[in-house]
């Protein structure tokens, strides 16, 4: 059989990029379908514009996409509720990008080729077009993360990520429901426990349109928030206890 690809996309009130998104991340699964089995999946995290109607209209002449409605928890939350679809529905490998057109599906399939000699291929954002604050906050997190889980991550919270299956669902046990870095947190398990994971170069545009719902001060209180979270996960790392 062929491996079975679940694509997971979050999507929060992005009514004027989803279709071209949707319209730019369908041919992928066409192209690797899984024998009819793999899906685009996307995450409505309660919009309050148009995207769930566009979603469902786009789902209903989409054979392989999937649309799942939910209550509003955050991009994390989002991911999560994606990530764990994907798995119990039998997906061999999980890609993760955003909603906001700020990736390339042109760059998916260098990838796809490594999928078998890596547990994750992450992209590496080296030349961001999305502002020096979101540049800034890349760079602090990445010392944060060496200082607290003591290993070097490149780019940890890439939207941009293909991963096995079966090495995502033993990460996810370490995950805490309520969640907000969800990526982050995959990124320190996976660098913790010493899979095997391959950084590539990636293009990273500026949002194709919308809004960004998360602003510098948002961020900021996430970061503050998210250190004893980070202290308590490298704990249960160490300890090797879940």
């Amino acid at each position: 059989m062929k491996d079975v690809l679940y694509i997971v996309i979050p999507a929060y009130n992005e009514e004027e990029t989803i279709r071209s998104v949707i319209s730019d991340w369908y041919p992928i699964i066409e192209k690797h379908n899984g024998d009819g089995r793999s899906r685009l999946v996307v995450v409505d995290d309660g919009s309050r514009d148009a995207t769930p109607g566009i979603l469902d209209e786009e789902a209903d002449r989409r054979e392989m996409m999937e649309v799942i409605h939910k209550a509003n928890g955050g991009h994390g939350q989002a991911i999560l509720t994606g990530y764990r679809y994907a798995i119990e529905n039998g997906a061999d490998f999980v890609f993760q990008t955003d909603s906001d057109g700020q990736t390339i599906p042109g760059e998916f399939e260098p990838f796809w080729r490594q999928r078998n000699r890596f547990d994750m291929v992450i992209g590496h954002r080296s030349a961001r077009q999305d502002g020096i604050s979101r540049i800034f906050v890349t760079r602090a997190l990445r010392i944060t993360l060496l200082f607290i889980f003591r290993t070097w991550i490149k780019d940890a919270n890439t939207p941009f990520r293909l991963m096995k299956a079966d090495v995502l669902k033993e990460s996810l046990d370490y995950l805490e429901e309520g969640e907000t870095l969800t990526n982050v947190m995959i990124s320190a398990v996976f660098a913790r426990r010493k899979k095997r994971v391959l950084y590539r170069q990636i293009t990273f545009r500026p949002r194709q349109g919308g809004t960004n719902s998360i602003n510098l001060k948002k961020i900021s209180k996430i970061g503050l928030d998210a250190l004893e979270r980070f202290r308590r996960l490298d704990r249960e790392l160490t300890d090797g206890c879940i």
